[in-house]
C-alpha cells in the first residue's frame, strides 16, 4: 500500500460517514413533506420485502402532503401497513388508488426532541470521522516504520489527514446547523 492509497482509503471512508449522516438527517421529519421520509420504507409485497419507491410513485404536491400511487392496486394495503409500522408517527389515508399522508405541524416539545436526535447523529458522524483519522494515522505511521516513506512524508501526511478530518467535521456541522434551522423553524 502506498501513501496515496492510504490517504484515499481514509477519505473514502470519511465520505461514507458524511453520506450516512446526510441520509439519516433526511429521514428526520421536519413538518415539511419530503419523499425521502417514506421512499425507503420496506413493504412486504409479492412474497418479499421491497422499498416503497420500487412499488409506487411518490410525490409532494403540497408542502404538508405526500401522495403515494402504487403501480399495482393490490399492494395498497401492504403499503399502508408498512407506513403505519414505521416509526415516523404519520397516518396514511387511502383515497381509492392513492395513499395520502398529511404531515402534521410539529409542536415545540417534539422539535426539541428532534433537535437532540440530530445532534446525537451528528456527534456519531464526527466520532466515525475521527476514528477514520486514527486509522489513517496508523496506516501512514506503519508505512514510515516499514521504510516506505520518509519522516518528511509522514509529517506532510499527518497534516493532510488533519486537514481532511477538519473539512469533514465542518461539513457535518454545516449539515447539523441547516437541519436544526429546518426543525426549529415554526
Amino acid at each position: 500500500m502506498s501513501l496515496q492509497d492510504a490517504l484515499d482509503a481514509m477519505e473514502e471512508k470519511m465520505m461514507k460517514s458524511l453520506d450516512f449522516v446526510q441520509n439519516e438527517f433526511a429521514k428526520i421529519r421536519t413538518g415539511k413533506a419530503s419523499t425521502s421520509l417514506v421512499e425507503n420504507i420496506q413493504v412486504e409485497a409479492y412474497g418479499t420485502h421491497m422499498r416503497l419507491r420500487e412499488l409506487a410513485g411518490i410525490a409532494t404536491p403540497e408542502p404538508r402532503l405526500i401522495v403515494i400511487q402504487p403501480w399495482d392496486v393490490t399492494v395498497v394495503q401492504a403499503v399502508v401497513h408498512a407506513i403505519q409500522k414505521s416509526e415516523l408517527g404519520i397516518n396514511p389515508v387511502v383515497d381509492g388508488k392513492l395513499i395520502r399522508i398529511p404531515i402534521p405541524q410539529l409542536d415545540q416539545e417534539r422539535r426539541k426532541e428532534l433537535d437532540k436526535v440530530i445532534k446525537h447523529m451528528a456527534e456519531e458522524g464526527r466520532v466515525a470521522i475521527r476514528s477514520e483519522r486514527r486509522h489513517g494515522l496508523d496506516a501512514v505511521k506503519k508505512l514510515e516504520k516499514d521504510g516506505k516513506i520518509t519522516e518528511d512524508d509522514l509529517a506532510h501526511a499527518e497534516k493532510e489527514i488533519q486537514k481532511k478530518t477538519d473539512e469533514y467535521i465542518k461539513e457535518i456541522d454545516t449539515l447539523l446547523a441547516n437541519k436544526e434551522k429546518e426543525i426549529l423553524a415554526v
